[in-house]
């Protein structure tokens, strides 16, 4: 865990890394108020016992209590691909409201069909908030608001709290670049129409990203700025256009296999973080769809 402190009128950020999943969780205080939002918790989740754990969402609440802060949002960025959230475990034990962007949806309806559960409510109801482009809400007495930032899924989007930006998949460390974009309902455009939106914010706005891959096996890192992303992320930097932005980000995402953990994930994460019911037995189960994703890592399994 990190903590960056600032001046008053501008957010505390504490970052919690999961090596597991190489994810970034945050909780985002205002000092004046000691009001906070957490953002894109984890759910253990152990892909070969099929256990579930919270130790992360504890830590998260471990913070919240040692700090004396009141947690008043618990936000998505988006439906994650490779590790469950915990957001549904977090308004049990805190009462605060959850939110994610509403095009939410649409990755609900496309993934309803990959799963075959007609019953399934498409409309967003498993969160208590759904964020349009441009939508304000506040952290204590920190002024935020949201930007769509689709590209990576239908549903991204950028919680923008006082100088903080909260960039999900979209942006990595510079030295690590930025986000696929193949996943169901991705675009490489329009990732980078994005892209290009979050860097005209002002150049010292702080950005913090959802993952971090520690390229060449450094510590793992996630804030930046838009001034040293514009000028040294890998992806973007020496005069790139959108034109070969677009066929470097689709070469190589045709090279990745698929997240390990994304048809367990996203049966999750498009419930809100809510786990499946008990069945007769008492026990939980996940549903996998055969042969419905690209991308098999056949070489990789076989190692």
């Amino acid at each position: 865990m990190q903590t960056f402190r600032h001046s008053s009128g501008r957010p505390d950020v504490a970052g919690f890394y999961d090596p597991r999943t190489s994810s970034v969780q945050y909780v985002v205080s205002d000092p004046a108020t000691r009001r906070c939002a957490i953002i894109d918790p984890v759910l253990d989740f152990d892909e070969k016992s099929g256990a579930t754990a919270t130790h992360h969402a504890d830590e998260l609440l471990d913070y919240v209590a040692s700090q004396g802060l009141e947690v008043e949002w618990i936000l998505d960025t988006h439906p994650h691909a490779d590790h469950f959230s915990a957001a549904q475990y977090l308004k049990e034990k805190t009462g605060a409201p959850t939110a994610i962007g509403s095009y939410v949806t649409k990755v609900q309806a496309l993934w309803k069909e990959l799963y075959h559960w007609p019953d399934f409510p498409a409309d967003g109801r498993q969160w208590d908030t759904l964020f349009s482009e441009g939508d304000t809400f506040r952290v204590g007495e920190i002024d935020g608001h949201v930007m769509f930032s689709p590209g990576h899924t239908l549903a991204s989007i950028t919680y923008v709290i006082g100088d903080a930006a909260f960039v999900h998949d979209t942006l990595f460390q510079p030295d690590g670049g930025t986000a696929r974009a193949d996943f169901p309902g991705g675009n490489a455009h329009k990732l980078w129409d994005s892209i290009q939106a979050i860097l005209a914010l002002p150049d010292d706005t702080r950005l913090f990203t959802g993952h971090d891959y520690m390229p060449g096996d450094r510590e793992p890192e996630w804030e930046s700025t838009v001034r040293s992303q514009r000028e040294t992320n890998i992806h973007l930097c020496n005069g790139q256009t959108q034109e070969g932005y677009v066929a470097m980000r689709n070469e190589r995402d045709a090279s990745l296999p698929m997240p390990k953990l994304i048809l367990p994930s996203l049966q999750i994460n498009i419930r809100g973080g809510a786990l499946p019911e008990p069945e007769e037995n008492g026990r939980r189960y996940l549903k996998i769809p055969l042969d419905a994703l690209p991308g098999a890592a056949w070489d990789e399994a076989r190692a």
